[in-house]
């Protein structure tokens, strides 16, 4: 039986993840700022530890007897002394060293489909700096470059379709061609990673993780829409008006219906890979379709925007 630590264990992405190892067969170490023994609950196969990411000596504690951590813990927003710099770099930096004290001999590493050096946003350096770090850590490496993942309990169906329960009009980013995108499905990426802890294949390999099907971001924001059975009216706008959109969501709402990484993100496409040289074994390849029951499936329950979700009304019904 292998003992493996999954950081950002109670985010979207780690706790996928963490269900997947358990369902191996792995002892997993869920660690996170905040536990929550609700989503994955604690037991002999399972261990939660409080721990931030810049507490070196809590997490090398955390990793003792593992022989992989898988790094999911990550953020798409700034807020506070919650940077880009700090969580993606300095936290990768503080999480390879706890790894090297601890003995652990392998990492996976969650990062972006384009993550790139250089490109003017804080978000895609700040991931390809992880990636750097990882590499240079002396320990057999696994980094995913991931496209827009989708599940139960993530960003892109549950704002989608509370946007379609609260507003009766929906803006598309810009009015170009470029706006495509190939939806993976997180159980598909919590195989990888899964397997990041088990398989010599993936040993020292940076590989791009996408669905199968491409798709204009217009065509996958309908069929969200069709599932939901709200269909509003699309009007495309300016990459700049969601610009300042997301300048103002990121200042009033605890998590923001856009943010400004997410709208560069979107304005030149989730499709094709940067610096990802490598190719996932066929077995391991994404495969699940974005279909409607997938949407259905990940879909949260049925709910609108509300006052709870402005950060001036924290705790507000």
């Amino acid at each position: 039986m292998t003992r493996v630590a999954v950081t950002g264990a109670s985010g979207f992405v780690g706790s996928h993840t963490a269900r997947a190892l358990l369902a191996n067969g792995d002892d997993v170490v869920l660690i996170a700022r905040h536990a929550n023994p609700a989503i994955i609950p604690g037991g002999e196969h399972a261990t939660w530890v409080k721990a931030d990411i810049d507490d070196e000596a809590g997490l090398a504690r955390a990793f003792a007897g593992c022989k992989a951590v898988i790094h999911c813990a990550g953020i798409n927003v700034e807020r506070g002394t919650q940077t880009y710099a700090k969580v993606h770099i300095s936290g990768t930096q503080t999480v390879v060293r706890a790894a090297q004290t601890a003995g652990v001999s392998r990492i996976a590493l969650v990062s972006f489909l384009r993550a790139r050096p250089a490109c003017g946003s804080a978000y895609h350096e700040s991931k390809w700096e992880a990636e750097a770090i990882v590499r240079r850590s002396g320990l057999m490496y696994t980094i995913l470059k991931a496209g827009v993942i989708y599940g139960r309990g993530d960003h892109l169906l549950d704002h989608l379709s509370r946007a379609f329960n609260t507003f009766p009009i929906f803006l598309l980013v810009g009015f170009g061609s470029r706006r495509h995108l190939r939806p993976v499905a997180v159980q598909d990426v919590a195989k990888v990673l899964v397997a990041s802890a088990h398989d010599e294949r993936l040993n020292d390999v940076t590989v791009p993780v996408i669905g199968p099907e491409e798709l204009r971001l217009e065509q996958a924001v309908r069929r969200v829409a069709s599932v939901v059975d709200n269909r509003p009216l699309y009007l495309p706008a300016p990459i700049a008006v969601h610009r300042v959109l997301a300048w103002v969501f990121e200042k009033i709402m605890k998590v923001p219906l856009e943010s400004a990484a997410q709208v560069r993100i979107l304005t030149e496409g989730i499709v094709e890979p940067v610096l990802a040289p490598d190719r996932l074994p066929d077995d391991l390849l994404p495969a699940t379709p974005f279909s409607l029951q997938a949407i259905r499936d990940g879909l949260p329950p049925k709910q609108r925007f509300t006052l709870a979700d402005l950060r001036a009304f924290h705790g507000a019904s």
